[in-house]
This record gives C-alpha cells, structure tokens and sequence, in this order.
C-alpha cells in the first residue's frame, strides 16, 4: 500500500471523526453534555409536591443522562428565592430549576423583577387543580358547609398556603371573591408546612394541590371538600366535587415544568428536552406520580410556551382585579 494512499485513509478517517462529534447532541462547549452533574432547584421546602416530582423525576432520568441531578430545595417568597438563583446562574446547563405556575404570578406583586422571559423553559412536566382540604375530624363535611361558616364568621377561618403569590394563595382569594367570602390567609415557606400546621390544628385548612395533601387523604387524615377542575381527578378522588359543580364558577390549574438560565446553549437545550421527554416516559416514574395523585400533563417547548403565555395573562388580571399585594 502506497504512503499516499495510508494519507488519505487517514485523513478520511479523521474527517469522519470530526463529523460524528458534529452530529452528536450531547457535545457542547468544547465537551460531551453532561460530564458531572447536574443541579435541579426546588425553589419550595422539602417533602411538597413539587419536592416529591423533582425527587422521582431525578431518580427516573438516571436511565437517560450519564450523569444525575441533584436536588437542592431553596425556598422563600413563592419561588422567587430558588428562581433568582437560576436567572444568575451560568448558562451552561448544570444548574436547572423546577418552575410552577406561580412564576406567572409573583412578578405582578412585586415578588420578583424577573420573569418567565428570563429563562428558557424546557417542558411542562405535569399539571393539576387547586383543592381545598380539610383535617378528617373537621366540623366542614363538604365545601358548601365551609362557605357558610366562613360567610357567619368573615376572616375568622385560617386557610394555609405555600406563601404569598403562591397558588393556593391566589385560589383562595380568588375563591372569595367568587362565593364572597373572607378568610384568614395563613402564609408558609411551602405547601408541606402549611398540611402539618392543619394536621396539627392550627388552622382549618389549606389552599394546596392534591399531591400535597394525597398521602394524609388516603391515610384518611385530611378530606378535600372540592377541586378547582373542569372535572373531577381520578385516583381515590372520584367522589371529591369541582367548586363549578356546588354552584362556584371558578377554575384554577397549577403546573410544574423544568427551566435553564437563559443563554443556555442550543445544543444543550437539545440534550436535556430530549432526556426529560424519554424521563417522562418511564413506568416508574408514572406510576409514583399517579400514587401521589400528581395529574399528568407533559408539554414540549411550544405547547409549554403557550400554557405560560396564557396563565401570565389570567393571573396579571386576576391579581389586578383583587388588588392582591403581599
């Protein structure tokens, strides 16, 4: 074989290599995507519904990355703490965040100077109801016997929340302005804090989503007296009436989805939309989420876009109309 053949076998040789790592998604910066691990903010405290999804979300996507998440709850001023974290972040797509529907909210209260628009969200992970929910022993059999007291004693009944701007926070207000009502809205550091204060009968009860409050109603310890759906949810809550069923207009859906810091690199971006798709996917994971009444609802970048576009329009109006401020 003749040198300049062995030339040109080599350089064939290299030219292809160079076209494989081109064509491969995971290299970025100079390296392969990822090459040690990855931060996944929870902005809400420990053991919340949002806490429990991210938990099982990096365990399930272990399969579909070469290197794992790692859970860091940062909590404080519903969400704005962990998010601020993100939006400072380096965009290189080591450090991600959980977003929830209350980023759509807390801007128009003056909680954050950031916004959606200051980072890159990658898909919508699940989403479900607002709920309000009861201790078990409660004298409030259904939602109608608890507007009624709360209409015979106004500001008297202590309903918990994740914190001011948060969803049961809005959902509550907006519930009093719908059934014209008045409660005692009783802020937390997250939703977790808020159900141990109702188990321990500091207050009557709580503005949260179901997966919050899931594992207490299926022990029977908490009882939801209504959902904020179009419909009922399913998974032992068959028999949980929608408010718009008891004569209340009112609907009102959270979410959680998984964000970059703006900036991030597209072939990153590529790398992480296709893992949490593939993520979502896996039994496992489904079926934790179902056992903790978690409604399913991924959405890829587009879909997801539109569903924050829309939410930040209803909630800015909401806040405005209630003059909600913290």
């Amino acid at each position: 074989m003749t040198s300049s053949l062995l030339q040109r076998r080599a350089v064939l040789r290299a030219m292809a290599a160079v076209s494989a790592v081109a064509a491969c998604p995971v290299f970025a910066q100079g390296g392969a995507y990822p090459t040690h691990p990855i931060e996944l903010i929870v902005p809400f405290a420990a053991g919340g519904g949002t806490d429990v999804l991210a938990r099982a979300f990096a365990e399930a996507a272990r399969k579909h990355l070469p290197q794992s998440f790692v859970v860091l709850n940062k909590s404080g001023a519903s969400g704005a703490v962990g998010w601020a974290d993100l939006v400072s972040a380096k965009p290189d797509g080591y450090r991600l965040a959980i977003i929830t529907v209350e980023l759509m909210m807390i801007p128009h209260m003056g909680l954050a100077k950031f916004t959606a628009d200051d980072m890159i969200p990658l898909a919508r992970l699940n989403a479900d109801p607002a709920t309000i929910a009861v201790r078990a022993d409660s004298p409030y059999q259904t939602i109608e016997e608890f507007l009624a007291a709360a209409r015979k004693q106004p500001g008297m009944l202590r309903v918990g929340n994740a914190g001011p701007g948060s969803l049961g926070h809005l959902s509550a207000a907006a519930l009093e302005d719908k059934a014209r009502i008045q409660l005692n809205h009783v802020p937390f550091r997250g939703a977790n804090p808020a159900v141990l204060d109702l188990l321990g009968g500091h207050i009557e009860a709580v503005a949260v989503t179901p997966v919050e409050v899931a594992t207490y109603v299926a022990a029977g310890k908490i009882r939801p007296l209504a959902v904020m759906s179009e419909q009922r949810i399913k998974a032992g809550w068959e028999k949980v009436p929608t408010l718009k069923e008891r004569n209340v207009d009112l609907v009102i859906n959270g979410w959680r989805g998984i964000a970059a810091p703006k900036g991030t690199p597209p072939e990153v971006v590529a790398v992480l939309r296709a893992a949490i798709e593939k993520t979502m996917q896996e039994p496992a994971l489904r079926e934790t989420m179902a056992k903790q009444n978690m409604g399913e609802g991924y959405l890829d970048e587009a879909a997801f876009k539109r569903v924050i576009a829309r939410d930040n329009a209803t909630f800015k109006q909401l806040i405005t109309k209630l003059d909600i401020k913290t």
